[in-house]
């Protein structure tokens, strides 16, 4: 069994992913923003693993909760940069300042800070794995979310740039997830977003893929 740990855990794929590899007996450590829902998910993974309140877009926030995953389950893994938000569906020079800069902390900054603290121990213990959570929207390009394509699209380089920095053991790739049912999918596709895949179905797709990651795949950009 392996050691995951995820952000974004309250909600949407990140939810379902936590989910899903604690009921395949995995230990399961994350992070996330809603405290009533991150205790009820906890519960419902029966209180075997370890889920914190942290805002990943502070870097002491990161490092102090950090700690404490560390301490109670030791060094995980596999870490999954999931947690993401995107602007309101709007042309980019009608996008609030504070809202494109909240997409850009979350998305790229937050990830940045988990890369940042948890790769000095995976480097000295000479394995681990970092997933990325990309989007098609990192690889591609759409009206309306330029600020969420830009800030995917800098996920997509600076994994690209952190394989090139790792050692032998580790390894750093982006996930597509592709097109998945959720609130964030939600508020660009309204209703329609209801005919996609929900993020439990995406779970099972990925559980297996995820776990199959080794440093043969550093750098590479894959999709579920």
């Amino acid at each position: 069994m392996s050691s995951i740990f995820i952000t974004g855990v309250t909600k949407g794929i990140g939810n379902a992913l936590a989910k899903k590899f604690s009921d395949s007996g995995h230990k399961v450590s994350g992070f996330g923003r809603d405290k009533k829902k991150l205790e009820e998910l906890s519960e419902i993974t029966g209180g075997k693993n370890i889920f914190i309140n942290c805002d990943i877009r502070s870097y002491k926030n990161v490092k102090d909760a950090a700690d404490i995953i560390i301490e109670k389950t030791g060094i995980p893994e596999i870490i999954i940069n999931n947690a993401g938000v995107i602007n309101k569906n709007q042309n980019l020079w009608e996008t609030d300042p504070d809202e494109f800069e909240n997409v850009i902390s979350t998305n790229i900054n937050g990830s940045f800070h988990i890369i940042k603290y948890f790769t000095p121990l995976f480097i000295q213990r000479k394995k681990g794995i970092i997933v990325n959570m990309s989007s098609g929207w990192g690889r591609s390009a759409a009206p309306g979310v330029s600020a969420y394509c830009a800030s995917k699209w800098a996920v997509e380089g600076l994994t690209k740039s952190l394989a090139m920095e790792l050692p032998a053991g580790t390894a750093a790739v982006t996930l597509n997830p592709g097109v998945i049912n959720t609130d964030m999918l939600k508020s660009c596709f309204g209703n329609s977003a209801l005919l996609c895949q929900s993020p439990e179905e995406f779970a099972l797709k990925a559980e297996k893929l995820i776990l199959s990651i080794t440093e043969k795949d550093n750098g590479k950009e894959l999709s579920v």
